[in-house]
């Protein structure tokens, strides 16, 4: 007998096989019957996940068979007792429904007016057809009735029965007025209901204005959710508008109220000496603070000296806490906003500029109040000792990553200019191209050298336990005082602004252990081991370029996808699969139980040095300075023990938030720059495969997508597994690093979308 390719399984199930028709038996009884047969194979203990074809085999299901298998199946995913996964194969629900109504889950509208419905514990979305959804919106807890399962239908199908919360109350959109009403069209493509505005509630807005709408009723069959115009954010055309309609629809506040802003005036007073009292006096410390050019809220200065071979390290973060009190207006505001936003014209601070450009920013000159980890590094980068300590310091030097980084390039001969001077080889030479900043900052230059030979010593450190360095380009995007992109170029990542990450890096982790060990309640900034099934699908992918990762793919060590970084570094396929790889983490967030950090390779890791920017920092510089003062104890643990999980879930949920309206923006704002191009040709890089379209990625970030039904003369399967399109009559294939050149066809800012047309391929 022939064995069965699924280990573990041999002919175990070889009694369960659907056996031929007989005639002589119930048809029905028999379906039911074998139904209960496919069943128990999926509850046996031993059974893994497998797709149809995987099922006929060890079921010994012959091809005259495999419609009703099909129909079997279809019929137990109806029932609720399996489903499909996202890797297209069968398993059993965990807690199977009994009656295939009463399922609730959110609600995701797609712009086309169809939508799905996630639930919990349902690996597989619910599919709603568009005459289904009946007046669910974007968001909205719905209660779905399962449907009957279509023939060659890939994914469950359901309908909307109930809506059981709506999710959305405000709707950002433009106005479109009538003689007596007018409508809210979403700026949102996925809120495919014009909202109604009755006369008398629009607030004066005309054709054309962008307002912010607040629902009143929401709609029934056949008649549009009602609304009232709260806010008008200008026309559809002028300056701004644009971006602060994102920021508008994702419900991000954009002022202080008159109490928070009075309270940070308020607390916003000059060090005195009681204010200094206590603490430790670094003043005399040469000390300075490197950021960007235009950055204003200076909350991290660093220090450096040699002690023997050791190296010194202080790493000064501003301390927010001792103005902004626990349950304060001011605190109950940041933590409502839980971060600031990072735009390409603006910033929406997190605390008030009293606060975050005045008595909190590290600046020049300024006696300011700190929390200091000051850590005692070897010759090896091991941290052999470390202070925290509340501290007050006054700054020696603003310096910006331009300036340390030109320093550092002129010395260590790595400029252009210092190659000229060492071909000429003369002192006259070097004095003439000698740049400023040497003289400038004469009396700092010794610091910044040592500097880069710790931050050195600290990487590579960090790298041989297997830290991995996604270097992906980053877009810098230019606008004018009106906010029109002027241009898009890739931001440097210099000597300059390595060494301030990898001062953070090691500051960050050194307050982790410190506390763990402590063993008292605190925030970590966690980054969790990649989920196994990604990890196999990465390793299939690696397959086909003749790469494979070592160990478990359930508990994958960071060094071995480091190592297969460094494997491909050089290689034309190097991008495609840093970008593949990236796929396969999992995203970061803030827990209160795991310390470790996969990406860092770090078993303990936190966010300390940014309070003036991001709320779990001033969460943890709160419990620091407790335990400093020796002002924790039974009731401040409980406390704490209540609290964190709620910060560290909100936090880490206003995180996503801001990085969408980031990435929005920027995705507005590309599209307004290539819209001058229309009809141009370009060359770029495939960066995603799916089975509606190929997505290209130009020199400078902008990403566009060739919708596959442009692609001429043959039908394109999708490959998931390899990220190809493959044409059926010509085998063409297109797959992600391949390099094409396009012609931009359409820019949509509405939906923010841009469509090439493909030219040829290299």
């Amino acid at each position: 007998m022939k064995k069965n390719s699924k280990k573990g399984y041999k002919n175990k199930y070889s009694k369960n096989k659907i056996p031929k028709k007989k005639v002589v038996r119930n048809k029905k009884a028999l379906f039911q019957e074998r139904k209960n047969k496919v069943y128990g194979l999926m509850c046996d203990d031993l059974y893994v996940p497998m797709k149809v074809k995987e099922l006929a085999t060890i079921l010994h299901v012959g091809k005259a068979e495999r419609e009703e298998l099909d129909a079997i199946l279809e019929q137990l995913v109806f029932e609720g007792k399996i489903e499909i996964n996202k890797r297209g194969k069968y398993q059993k629900v965990e807690k199977p429904s009994q009656e295939s109504s009463g399922l609730e889950g959110k609600f995701i509208s797609h712009p086309k007016g169809f939508g799905f419905v996630e639930i919990e514990g349902r690996e597989e979305d619910l599919y709603i057809p568009e005459s289904q959804v009946k007046t669910a919106l974007h968001g909205d807890v719905v209660k779905v009735e399962l449907l009957p399962p279509r023939k060659g239908g890939k994914r469950q199908e359901a309908k909307v029965v109930e809506i059981v919360e709506h999710e959305i109350d405000t709707v950002v959109g433009q106005y479109q007025k009538q003689k007596n009403f007018g409508f809210v069209v979403a700026d949102n493509v996925r809120i495919n209901q014009d909202i109604f505005i009755p006369q008398g509630k629009d607030l004066g807005a005309v054709d054309g204005h962008i307002v912010v709408c607040q629902i009143t009723k929401y709609g029934k069959a056949g008649k549009n959710p009602e609304g009232v115009i709260t806010e008008i954010l200008g026309h559809r055309n002028d300056p701004g508008v644009d971006i602060m309609s994102i920021i508008k629809a994702y419900g991000i506040p954009t002022e202080f109220e008159d109490k928070v802003l009075k309270q940070a005036t308020n607390v916003a007073k000059d060090v005195t000496d009681a204010d200094m009292a206590g603490r430790l006096d670094l003043r005399h410390v040469k000390m300075v603070t490197i950021d960007g050019e235009d950055s204003k809220d200076l909350d991290d200065a660093i220090s450096l000296e040699k002690d023997g071979d050791n190296y010194i390290l202080g790493v000064h973060i501003a301390d927010v806490t001792n103005y902004v009190q626990e349950g304060s207006a001011l605190d109950v505001e940041a933590k409502k906003r839980g971060t600031s936003v990072y735009l390409v014209d603006r910033v929406i601070p997190m605390l008030p500029h009293t606060l975050s450009n005045g008595i909190c920013s590290l600046n020049q000159g300024e006696d300011r109040l700190a929390l200091s980890c000051i850590m005692t590094i070897d010759k090896h980068g091991k941290i052999i000792d470390h202070e925290i300590a509340e501290t007050v310091v006054n700054i020696d030097r603003r310096m910006t990553y331009t300036a340390v980084a030109t320093i550092l390039d002129y010395v260590n001969g790595t400029d252009e200019a210092c190659d000229e001077i060492k071909a000429a080889d003369t002192s006259k030479s070097k004095a003439a191209n000698r740049p400023a900043e040497m003289d400038i900052y004469a009396d700092f230059v010794d610091m910044f050298i040592m500097m880069g030979q710790l931050s050195e010593i600290i990487r590579k450190r960090r790298q041989k336990r297997g830290s991995i360095d996604f270097d992906f380009p980053e877009a810098k995007i230019i606008v004018d005082e009106e906010g029109h992109l002027t241009d898009i170029s890739i931001r440097e990542r210099n000597m300059a602004t390595k060494i301030i990450e990898d001062f953070m890096l090691s500051a960050n982790e050194t307050v982790a252990k410190h506390f763990y060990d402590l063993e008292v309640p605190f925030l970590y900034r966690t980054h969790g081991v990649p989920d196994g099934d990604k990890i196999e699908k990465l390793s299939i992918f690696l397959g086909n370029f003749g790469y494979h990762l070592n160990g478990d793919r359930d508990d994958l060590e960071p060094k071995e996808l480091q190592k297969l970084l460094k494997q491909v570094e050089g290689k034309p396929e190097a991008e495609l699969i840093s970008k593949v790889a990236l796929r396969s983490m999992q995203q970061a967030r803030y827990t209160v139980d795991d310390p470790s950090h996969f990406g860092l390779a770090a078993d303990f890791y936190c966010h300390f040095t940014s309070p003036i920017r991001r709320y779990p920092d001033l969460q943890i510089h709160r419990i620091i300075k407790e335990n400093l003062r020796n002002r924790y104890n039974a009731k401040r643990k409980e406390h704490y023990e209540s609290l964190l999980p709620m910060v560290a879930n909100e936090t880490s949920k206003l995180e996503r938030r801001a990085e969408e309206v980031e990435r929005e923006v920027d995705k507005l704002k590309k599209v307004e720059y290539l819209s001058d191009y229309i009809g141009e040709h370009f060359t770029g890089t495939i960066s995603g495969v799916t089975q509606w379209g190929i997505y290209v990625e130009l020199p400078n970030t902008i990403e566009g997508m060739i919708p596959v039904a442009s692609l001429k003369d043959d039908y394109y399967n999708f490959l998931e597994e390899t990220y190809e399109l493959v044409g059926e009559k010509f085998n063409k294939h297109y797959t992600l690093g391949q390099v094409l050149d396009i012609e931009v066809v359409e820019c949509n800012r509405d939906t923010r979308t841009i469509d090439f047309k493909l030219i040829d391929d290299k």
